[in-house]
């Protein structure tokens, strides 16, 4: 699983990023309202709705923009309906990329998703063509608090974990089975550990090494993907170098 520390730490900088805009805060409330309307508006109860509730506040999102996403997906007031899809395709040099989008508009979103790819030197693909080198997986983020890296992770197996990444000094990563994320969650809680987030992650099973002007392209381009207001996530097989991740 080594890599994916790398990845993460990437991508809550572009979440830091995407707060100066504004674009987040719209995307956390499209799934918070998605959740709600398929599971109902109690986080206790839904626990999709938990994960988006969850992200939404480690993001800084404030809680009356919650209340609001919440009350607009379960008042009956709002007919637009989000579809959720996913597209797949190549980046610069052959990483593989997984998109992952809510939309009400499909052909506005896949011919948007199309152009960020061909103008950042990627290619979309077709259903299947880069699925199979990912897992869905629920991922938590422990934070280790100058705790034993090794000690953390043996109590993460015991609380139902399938891996561990431990190559990050301050957070470690736990994998789950997709259906066993709010156990072990709510297990490692009850251990005294600190949960900075948990989420269903797509986690790529295979991954590929480019060089550093590859890769920081293929980032590039992925931003580009994330830009778009109908994207919700992307994610990647690559692997990150410390140089590359210096430079961003």
């Amino acid at each position: 699983m080594s890599g994916h520390s790398k990845w993460s730490s990437i991508k809550h900088q572009k979440g830091a990023k995407d707060v100066q805009r504004g674009a987040l805060f719209t995307k956390l409330a499209r799934e918070i309202q998605v959740a709600a309307r398929t599971g109902g508006g109690d986080p206790d109860a839904n626990y999709r709705l938990r994960l988006a509730v969850d992200k939404a506040r480690t993001n800084n999102m404030p809680n009356d923009n919650i209340k609001r996403a919440i009350e607009k997906a379960t008042g009956g007031d709002d007919n637009t309906n989000y579809e959720e899809v996913m597209y797949e395709g190549f980046g610069p040099g052959g990483a593989a990329i997984l998109v992952q989008a809510l939309t009400d508009n499909r052909n506005r979103t896949v011919s948007e998703v199309r152009s960020a790819f061909t103008k950042n030197g990627g290619n979309m693909g077709e259903s299947g063509s880069v699925g199979w080198m990912f897992a869905n997986r629920g991922v938590i983020a422990v934070d280790l608090a100058a705790q034993d890296a090794d000690a953390v992770a043996l109590m993460a197996i015991d609380a139902g974990a399938e891996d561990v990444d431990t190559a990050d000094d301050e957070v470690m990563e736990t994998y789950t089975a997709p259906t066993d994320l709010r156990a072990v969650e709510d297990r490692l809680r009850e251990m005294g550990l600190k949960v900075r987030e948990s989420e269903l992650r797509y986690v790529a099973t295979t991954s590929i090494a480019l060089d550093d002007a590859q890769t920081a392209q293929t980032l590039r381009m992925i931003e580009k993907l994330e830009d778009l207001d109908d994207v919700q996530t992307v994610f990647t097989n690559i692997e990150i170098s410390d140089a590359v991740l210096a430079a961003l």
